[in-house]
């Protein structure tokens, strides 16, 4: 028997893994694709994640490309945010295609000594004992842990099968490109953001010359192909149309639906969830990734307090975590829910890119909640 168990090896359970490895504990990470492979994502990682990965000496592993900020689009308006200082020094965000940020993760966990590392290995269901999560079934077969992550994505067996599903309150789309810019073209460093009728437009730079587009709307686009719903939505924005005149586009469109997942709870006895599998927050934010890498390495602190000790079976702890990690999630998910407000009275986007416009130190403020900085120096100060 292992200390840990971790279902699903993309950011979060790699990062635990290389975090618990490096601790001294014995982890086995089970993953049920192979890498390198594709996710529909915006593929930003806000600052409070790229600190976790520099803390962690994985950041020139994963790589990347630099961004300031991020740029509202609308009407010919354009509101430009930078990330706020840290310690007197910019923080940027990084942008990275997930093909190679989750497989360079794997591959740096699968090289941690201590860390027993799978791919191909389906996590179908916990394994129970004693009124407890005592394990997980991979492919069949029992694997009991003292403890169990489940790390497994927004659509979670594991946490279907504890009956920990809640229902979202959103249905949403989402839909993400890959293109590489004509010769000559300037690859801004920004994220952008395009707002359109029904739907927002994102697009990251990326190494290489390339740039993702990724689209969010209200419901899945319905009587026309995807793929000509996505092109009509670009060409209708003067500024991301030029950028792709001459554009090569390098990856096949995929989407993605619903945006949001919910969780009744974070914990139960013996298990404890991770990243989307906790509950997934909509992307028109873009923090996703940050939060998976900020809240594994919170996650890891804990286990590392408190799983030697066997103190696990009260599950204290476990609510101790939970409820930090609420916490530190507090404000992001109350600026996603109104941004997702404004999304729905998008009569009201004028106004607010104007404000964003006029008041850059606000426009700074929200994207530091956004990024994970204020959480990051939350947790600073009280370690």
């Amino acid at each position: 028997m292992v200390d840990v168990t971790i279902a699903g090896g993309g950011i979060a359970g790699s990062v635990l893994a290389i975090l618990l490895g490096r601790h001294g504990f014995s982890v086995e990470l089970f993953e049920r694709g192979e890498f390198p492979k594709e996710k529909a994502c915006g593929e930003g990682i806000m600052p409070g994640g790229v600190a976790v990965l520099q803390r962690l000496d994985l950041a020139e592993a994963v790589g990347g490309t630099p961004f300031h900020g991020v740029r509202y689009h609308f009407r010919g308006l354009v509101a430009e945010g930078r990330f706020p200082r840290v310690d007197g020094l910019p923080a940027p965000g990084y942008s990275q295609r997930r093909k190679h940020l989750d497989h360079a993760l794997f591959r740096a966990a699968a090289a941690t000594p201590g860390v027993t590392a799978h791919t191909g290995a389906f996590v179908s269901a916990p394994v129970f004992e004693q009124g407890r999560v005592a394990g997980v079934m991979v492919d069949g077969q029992p694997h009991r842990a003292c403890l169990v992550v489940a790390a497994d994505g927004s659509n979670s067996p594991i946490r279907r099968a504890l009956s920990l599903d809640a229902p979202a309150r959103r249905k949403r789309f989402g839909m993400r490109a890959h293109f590489r810019l004509a010769p000559g073209q300037p690859q801004p460093a920004w994220v952008d953001v395009f707002i359109g009728e029904g739907h927002e437009l994102y697009v990251t730079p990326l190494p290489e010359r390339e740039f993702g587009v990724a689209a969010l709307t209200d419901v899945q686009p319905r009587g026309e192909p995807a793929e000509r719903t996505f092109l009509r939505w670009v060409l209708a924005q003067p500024a991301l149309a030029a950028r792709l005149e001459g554009a090569q586009q390098i990856s096949e469109l995929i989407g993605a639906s619903p945006l949001e997942r919910r969780a009744r709870a974070g914990f139960a006895p013996g298990v404890v969830l991770l990243g989307d599998a906790a509950g997934s927050t909509d992307p028109i934010t873009g923090g996703g990734m940050a939060q998976a890498l900020m809240t594994a390495e919170l996650l890891a602190s804990y286990v590392s307090a408190h799983l030697r000790t066997r103190s696990n079976s009260g599950q204290a702890w476990l609510a101790a975590f939970d409820r930090e990690r609420r916490a530190m999630l507090r404000n992001y998910r109350a600026v996603t829910r109104m941004t997702l407000w404004l999304a729905e009275h998008r009569h009201l986007a004028q106004g607010a890119v104007i404000s964003l416009r006029l008041l850059p130190v606000l426009f700074s403020y929200l994207l530091g909640i956004c990024g994970g900085v204020t959480s990051a120096r939350a947790a600073r100060a009280s370690g």
